[in-house]
């Protein structure tokens, strides 16, 4: 855990700032379809879009790192403080003091976090799921993102940026158990880690994790899709954690109450958040 925290820590900071950069170089481009490639191709000419990946490469070590020596349900609700920490990187951009508001939902995020860690002790279970518990992830991933697609063709601004953020929320919390699989079976031989099924399994789910994310902050105000985003995908990793990891929470007694207020916490600090951001 000494260096699961820090790590995940560093990896919210480099995605809150990589958001950052993407959604403005997003914005700037002609709307497309959630799995229209043609965003992604303008977007890979853009100096803005470019720039934000070398946060997000960082992000991505740190949150291997992370992922090698800590549980799914601690790291990845670790990253949803990032977040808040986008609260400081937006000021800074704009060179406007932090308002008010954010600053209580810097607060009223970190102490829902803070209890939820320590509430429920998140520990290990396998390192390795069995291909059964795989395709028990895929079938679900691939009905639960299929059905916000489908939804968001239908509906409004707003609601089609929030069901596309939650889209993506999904395939990048499953994202990372992928790399948490791949980060744990590799030691050292780039062979094995070419033939290794889950590394192609990441890099498909990656790609159309950050498509449909591009899309999303097209939507609307930025605060849809990126509540919808920062919610989703800890809850994606917990729950794959939980069932294809076998990683265990401690619930029981008097810890439920206080999970539950805990997490109340999160979502009105991430409401708070985005109700500031997207203005």
């Amino acid at each position: 855990m000494t260096v699961a925290v820090p790590a995940a820590l560093v990896a919210a900071f480099a995605f809150a700032l990589s958001t950052t950069l993407h959604q403005r170089a997003a914005k700037q481009q002609p709307r497309r379809q959630a799995l229209d490639v043609r965003l992604l191709s303008r977007l890979l000419r853009t100096r803005l879009w470019q720039l934000g990946w070398v946060p997000d490469v960082v992000g991505v070590a740190a949150q291997t790192l992370a992922l090698r020596y800590g549980p799914l349900t601690l790291v990845q609700p670790l990253l949803a403080s990032g977040l808040f920490m986008a609260i400081l990187i937006e000021a800074g951009w704009t060179r406007q003091p932090v308002h008010r508001r954010d600053l209580a939902a810097t607060l009223v995020g970190t102490a829902g976090l803070v209890t939820f860690l320590a509430v429920t002790d998140p520990r290990a279970g396998v390192t390795d799921p069995s291909a059964q518990a795989w395709w028990w992830v895929a079938g679900g991933t691939g009905a639960t993102v299929g059905g916000c697609l489908l939804v968001a063709r239908r509906v409004g601004d707003a609601a089609r940026g929030a069901l596309l953020g939650v889209a993506a929320g999904i395939l990048y919390g499953v994202a990372a158990a992928l790399l948490k699989a791949v980060a744990v079976r590799w030691h050292g031989d780039p062979v094995a880690l070419a033939l290794d099924p889950r590394l192609w399994a990441l890099i498909v789910v990656g790609l159309l994790g950050v498509q449909v994310n591009q899309v999303a902050f097209q939507h609307g105000r930025l605060a849809a899709p990126l509540v919808a985003l920062t919610l989703s995908e800890p809850v994606t990793g917990v729950l794959v954690g939980a069932t294809a990891f076998r990683e265990t929470l401690s619930l029981g007694g008097i810890r439920l109450p206080l999970v539950v207020g805990a997490v109340v916490a999160l979502v009105v600090g991430v409401r708070l958040a985005a109700s500031r951001a997207g203005r």
